[in-house]
């Protein structure tokens, strides 16, 4: 058996939802020329109980699928070192601060999915899953264990001419710009816009770190319920 199909079946026992493999890391990560794109699933009981804002549940969900990733990260990292190989993990949700700007991460999770063929980006600058749209969460792993490529029709984008994101987002921080490989996200979505609002909203909520609801509205995640 691949390694690769080892590493996808420790993950999925171990309840991550899906797994995906790709090359072409960011230069800086030098000889680490493989990613492993994890994506875990979100509840749609809780993800339907979102109406104009998050929920209590929702934010403790969140923080609490971020952890498993994380923990997921490090198990595969551990998988692929006891096999000689080396790894590095990018958390599923850390902002770097890079000269002021808070609104960035060390690699895009949704670029290595895209590439990994696990799903495309909706108007809403959300990674929608092939199965189950935008209701995922996704962590990367990048590692000198060489994968072999697997092949995948590109995901056309469902979004046609859907605009609810656009106008059920509270902090009107989407542009209803189409996505395509190699678009600037500001063309897409405004993330100090949309962090703002958050802050002055749902500080109850959490101290304004989460809302979701152009997730929830989101018919590529409604399809499959």
């Amino acid at each position: 058996m691949r390694i690769q199909d080892e590493l996808r079946a420790h993950l999925l026992e171990q309840g991550v939802s899906d797994v995906g493999f790709c090359s072409a890391p960011p230069e800086e990560l030098r000889d680490l020329h493989y990613a492993v794109s994890l994506v875990v699933r979100l509840s749609d009981a809780i993800v339907d109980e979102i109406t104009d804002a998050p929920t209590h549940t929702y934010f403790n969900h969140y923080r609490t699928v971020n952890a498993f990733l994380d923990q997921m990260l490090l198990r595969a990292g551990i998988f692929l070192e006891r096999r000689g190989y080396r790894y590095l993990t990018v958390a599923a949700s850390q902002s770097i601060n890079r000269d002021g700007w808070n609104y960035e991460g060390r690699f895009s999770h949704k670029k290595a999915a895209c590439l990994a063929g696990l799903g495309c980006v909706g108007r809403s600058s959300l990674f929608l899953h092939r199965e189950w749209g935008p209701r995922v969460r996704l962590a990367t792993l990048f590692t000198d264990c060489p994968f072999e490529p697997e092949p995948r029709e590109p995901m056309a984008s469902p979004c046609a001419a859907c605009g609810r994101c656009v106008r059920a987002c509270p902090a009107h921080a989407i542009t209803g710009a189409d996505w395509r490989p190699g678009i600037d996200r500001a063309e897409l979505f405004d993330p100090a816009g949309c962090s703002e609002h958050m802050k002055r909203a749902y500080q109850h909520i959490g101290r304004g770190a989460v809302c979701g609801v152009c997730m929830r509205v989101c018919p590529a995640g409604e399809r499959q319920k």
